[in-house]
């Protein structure tokens, strides 16, 4: 793969991994947790056995698919196969696949359980079982199939859990779960942080839809993702677009499986410049030529927050995001500051930089404007 040198995460996690420890570790987005428990997954993995040995659980069903992709690449030289398991498509190429010996499996947990229901997936043999995005997969909405799934795994597996945000609360749950776990955190200047410069538009007297074709038509280094809200608003959101002449693809839940992997592939490769979506975009994806992220709608949380910039700035590449907020969004968006611990660079919607609250040396130590000129550069991460 001509990857040579390890990323922070990389260096710390893979020796506890291959020595056999449970670890949660946490690191920025794009700073390459996927190799980091890929390789110690392949290296605990017998070619030998024709058993499921090692089990990654995710959230979405696009990020299945991009683990699954980097884990197939290297498998290949190691004898090793990968299956991937999710809704939407046929059983019987799945259970073909599982059939036929995979020692890994990647899947999200509703499709997972229903092939343990079916037995045609068992997990007596299992070695190692990740949770990649550790605090989606904890959370109530997928806690209870988690937790289905782990009941029929050996108490003698090892287990990770890796994602950019793991709240206190993820630590708590996972003692039941994980046998005297490494907790490895991102540590300031370990190199890993990504080079996102961000800015909130208030956007208080004016539609935020026009706010958006401003932004849309400035000069970009890449594409935009546009996060929206609900997948009835998403939809709207890019049909109007389209109507404006813009080139734009949607993402969100509703769509069937062939139409979302449409949109995506359409996106990465660059055919189309601009991907409305909702959250199921937020997490994990790795898509190089993102060069803004604008949030439409305001998430739910400020790790949400932090994950939906994360689609940009990735393995070392710079990148911008934006946050629209309206008068009606003053109060979660507080809330989401409070959460990141700073106060993000303000321009009014014309571009005009906002009024000047009070605000400690560290929040301002590095910022960006709006200039007459375009985006005035000036370092600010989260």
């Amino acid at each position: 793969m001509e990857i040579d040198t390890p990323t922070a995460i990389q260096e710390r996690s893979i020796p506890l991994l291959l020595a056999g420890r449970d670890v949660i570790g946490q690191a920025q987005t794009g700073s390459g947790k996927t190799l980091a428990f890929g390789l110690p997954l392949m290296e605990r993995c017998d070619e030998q056995q024709r058993q499921v040995q090692a089990l990654v659980l995710t959230p979405t069903r696009e990020l299945a698919r991009q683990v699954s992709q980097v884990l197939t690449a290297l498998a290949k030289e190691a004898g090793i196969k990968v299956a991937l398991i999710y809704g939407g498509r046929p059983f019987g190429p799945q259970e073909k696949a599982l059939a036929d010996g995979a020692q890994v499996v990647v899947g999200t947990p509703g499709r997972l359980l229903d092939h343990l229901r079916r037995r045609t997936l068992r997990l007596e043999r299992l070695r190692m079982l990740v949770l990649d995005e550790a605090d989606e997969m904890l959370d109530q909405g997928f806690a209870p199939d988690v937790e289905r799934i782990l009941a029929m795994t050996p108490r003698s597996r090892q287990t990770a859990l890796f994602s950019a945000t793991i709240p206190p609360w993820v630590e708590k749950i996972a003692a039941k779960h994980l046998s005297d776990p490494e907790v490895l955190a991102a540590e300031e200047g370990d190199g890993s942080d990504p080079e996102i410069d961000h800015f909130v538009v208030e956007a208080y007297g004016e539609d935020k839809f026009q706010v958006l074709l401003r932004l849309l038509d400035e000069p970009t280094g890449g594409a935009t993702l546009v996060f929206g809200r609900t997948k009835r608003g998403v939809r709207n959101l890019g049909r109007r677009l389209q109507t404006q002449g813009y080139q734009v693809e949607v993402l969100q839940g509703n769509l069937d499986q062939k139409a979302r992997d449409r949109a995506l592939e359409r996106f990465r490769s660059g055919l189309v410049p601009i991907l409305v979506a909702t959250n199921v975009a937020a997490r994990g994806l790795d898509i190089l030529n993102i060069g803004q992220v604008i949030n439409y709608d305001l998430p739910e949380t400020h790790e949400l927050f932090t994950h939906r910039a994360g689609r940009t700035g990735r393995m070392g590449r710079s990148g911008r995001a934006i946050t629209l907020v309206s008068a009606t969004d003053l109060t979660k968006w507080q809330a989401i500051e409070r959460g990141l611990g700073r106060r993000l660079p303000r321009v009014s919607a014309s571009g005009k930089p906002a009024p000047v609250q009070p605000q400690t040396a560290s929040t301002m130590k590095g910022s960006r404007s709006w200039g007459r000129r375009g985006w005035s550069r000036r370092r600010a991460r989260v």
